[in-house]
């Protein structure tokens, strides 16, 4: 499991128990060297991973463990850690820590293989502690076992406990599935009750002889299963050599069969127009014998084996198939297929407020379709171009046609976009056909830049520089004026302004401006004063008249322009970071106190789960450098910015001012999408 919330006692016993096995590490008194040898091969892995979710890639961190397998690097761990991942950081038993490669990762065994980073690290490749797989195939009920892992992203542990069952399986078919890929058909895990902790998932599980007899996936309260060694070992090594395990597909889904005096393999379905359906097998059939090799299922704990056996082949492979028909003996013979992935990798499209996905042949197969041509809608980004078309768009939706052009995939979608957009400073209406269960629809959506908000200006107009708040009847009442007065009380002057050079002064009271009556004694006069001032030049001279400490007031104030409004200054969204930022305004100045002299970006918004959210950038912060240069415009940031995109650097640096505190923030972006 990756890492979440725990309560803070059990956080505590986690933190007391590490320490102390420390302690007995630093000591070597661990149960024996082989157990110690293994405890220094386990690897913390902090993971940045993305999903799609609102029509964009949402970002996400988390922890899990792992276990160097080989010298040179390799590290075993689980799928549902580190097989979405865009970014992964290792550390290492002596704290060291090292960036990874994702090599590979295998939902249907919740498998996953990542290379240690070692090229421009000084030291090169240092020697590191391996484990070794063991045979899973030797593990005994009742024989000791180590848990081994970082939990909730804290230090290495082990726990003990002993082997229970030899054949685990999740109670209810498809009950726990990665990718569209249900986990169950192919693996039994080594049930054990060495506790599991959150962030254990993808350490190992090891025998009394330091060998790696499973891989830890699963852990309930003290029930935890592990992937068999031989499988994961199996898996691994072709994940380190190809990237992706090659698996059959016959289009057969088979159950245990229901006659106890029966043996065999009951066929349940036959996909249509799969290698099956071709031989003739039909459901009812019971198969005994598949690929030269007797195959019998009585409970559903035996089907997992006949799933390796016939995922294991070799696609292309003509099959030799014995079985019985309604008691009669029968022969097929069937060629296997490659099994595609149940699901296509999701792809965000910025310009279209979407997150899509191709059509794999399983997944095509799951919708009915004849084909795998198309584009499928994962998520939409609600106030997005998809979402604000009519009719919109909706998770579900088969994109087929933009324009004149009929979509097939994918990357043909994003060309076809790019086509579109290319040049236009607006954003361009365009024709999409898409289906929708059974229903053929059109609709427009506007592709392109974002339309630019329009505002209303308020810079022109007169300023005082001045906050001010009504003098209510209980006021007047309170400070013992005159029920009938009427006019504002100064709340606040702000600096270098018309009011500030005019000698106003916070508390003064004002009364009259050139003799008129400042008609203000509700709450909801709050703007008579400020339109009273609205009504002269910029450059007028007038006279407020009112009381400065129950002293007659008269003083003449030349008005000036208003600063710019926050929503008139320079603003960019920054589409790979995913946040906007902004000139500072006046406000912001007095607000936050700054001198009149300090530049900077403000950070005005931060989309959940971006990349600079990821890395702990907040609305409100105030940009001051990026990879250690002054930022003073949204032009010098934009400018920054094509550099950096250009580079793909793995990390940039930003020196943020939050509050009276300043501090670095590290972004990591992933550059693949840009």
């Amino acid at each position: 499991m990756k890492s979440s919330h725990i309560a803070f006692p059990t956080i505590k016993r986690i933190l007391t128990f590490i320490g102390f096995l420390h302690c007995l590490c630093a000591k070597g008194v661990l149960p024996n060297e082989k157990l110690e040898k293994v405890y220094q091969s386990i690897v913390r892995i902090e993971v940045i991973s993305e999903r799609g979710s609102g029509g964009r890639m949402m970002k996400s961190r988390s922890t899990g463990s792992g276990v160097i397998v080989s010298p040179d690097g390799l590290v075993v761990t689980n799928h549902h850690v580190a097989g979405k991942a865009t970014r992964l950081n290792c550390r290492l038993y002596n704290g060291e820590e090292i960036m990874a490669d994702l090599l590979g990762a295998d939902a249907m065994t919740d498998l996953a293989v990542l290379k240690l980073r070692f090229k421009g690290k000084k030291n090169g490749s240092q020697k590191l502690s391996v484990a070794k797989f063991g045979n899973s195939d030797n593990v005994k009920v009742g024989d000791l076992c180590y848990a081994m892992g970082s939990p909730a992203g804290l230090s290495q542990s082990i726990t003990q406990g002993i082997i229970s069952n030899l054949a685990m399986i999740s109670p209810m078919k498809g009950s726990f599935r990665l990718d569209g890929e249900n986990v169950g058909e192919l693996v039994r895990w080594l049930g054990h009750d060495a506790v599991i902790f959150p962030g254990n998932s993808g350490g190992p599980l090891i025998d009394k002889n330091g060998f790696i007899i499973g891989i830890n996936e699963v852990g309930i309260g003290s029930l935890g299963g592990a992937i068999p060694s031989n499988l994961a070992k199996e898996v691994s090594d072709e994940l380190a050599q190809h990237g992706h395990v090659s698996r059959s597909w016959t289009g057969l889904e088979c159950q245990p069969v229901i006659d106890p005096e029966v043996k065999g393999i009951l066929v349940s379905g036959v996909i249509k127009n799969s290698p099956a359906d071709k031989s003739k097998i039909a459901p009812g059939d019971i198969i005994t014998s598949f690929a030269g090799k007797m195959v019998n299922a009585r409970i559903p704990e035996d089907l997992p084996l006949f799933n390796q056996l016939a995922y294991g082949i070799v696609p292309g492979t003509t099959i030799d198939i014995t079985g019985t028909r309604e008691g009669k003996t029968m022969k097929w013979e069937l060629k296997s297929e490659v099994r595609e992935s149940a699901f296509a990798k999701e792809v965000e499209l910025k310009s279209w407020g979407l997150t899509v996905r191709n059509f794999t042949l399983m997944s095509s197969l799951e919708a009915r379709r004849k084909d795998t041509k198309g584009v499928q809608v994962h998520s939409v980004n609600r106030g997005g171009p998809s979402s604000s078309a009519k009719p919109n768009l909706l998770p579900g939706d088969i994109i087929t046609k933009v324009g004149e052009e009929a979509i097939q995939s994918v990357n043909q979608l994003i060309l076809e976009s790019k086509k579109i957009t290319r040049g236009k400073k607006d954003p361009v209406s365009t024709i999409v056909e898409f289906e929708r269960n059974l229903a053929k629809l059109i609709t427009v959506v506007k592709l392109g830049p974002e339309p630019k908000e329009s505002q209303p200006l308020e810079a022109w107009k007169p300023w005082l520089g001045v906050s001010t708040q009504v003098l209510t009847r209980d006021l007047t009442s309170a400070m013992k004026l005159s029920v009938q007065t009427k006019g504002v009380r100064i709340a606040q002057v702000y600096p270098d302004t018309p009011a500030h050079r005019g000698g106003l002064l916070a508390g003064d009271l004002l009364f009259r401006i050139d003799g008129q009556i400042i008609a203000a004694n509700r709450t909801e006069d709050s703007e008579v004063f400020r339109n009273m001032i609205k009504e002269y030049k910029t450059d007028s001279s007038i006279q407020v008249s009112g009381l400065r400490d129950r002293k007659p007031l008269d003083l003449n104030i030349t008005l000036a322009k208003r600063p710019p409004p926050p929503n008139e200054l320079p603003k960019l969204k920054d589409k790979t970071f995913e946040f906007t930022i902004r000139e500072i305004s006046f406000a912001d100045r007095v607000n936050a106190r700054l001198n009149k002299n300090q530049s900077g970006l403000i950070v005005e918004n931060v989309e959940p789960a971006g990349w600079a959210a990821l890395a702990g950038l907040r609305q409100g912060d105030l940009m001051l450098k990026m990879e250690g240069k002054t930022l003073k415009t949204v032009n010098e940031f934009q400018k920054l910015m094509k550099n950096l995109v250009k580079m793909k650097s793995e990390q940039i640096i930003l020196f943020v001012k939050r509050g009276i505190h300043t501090i670095y923030i590290e972004v990591q972006p992933d550059w693949s999408n840009s």
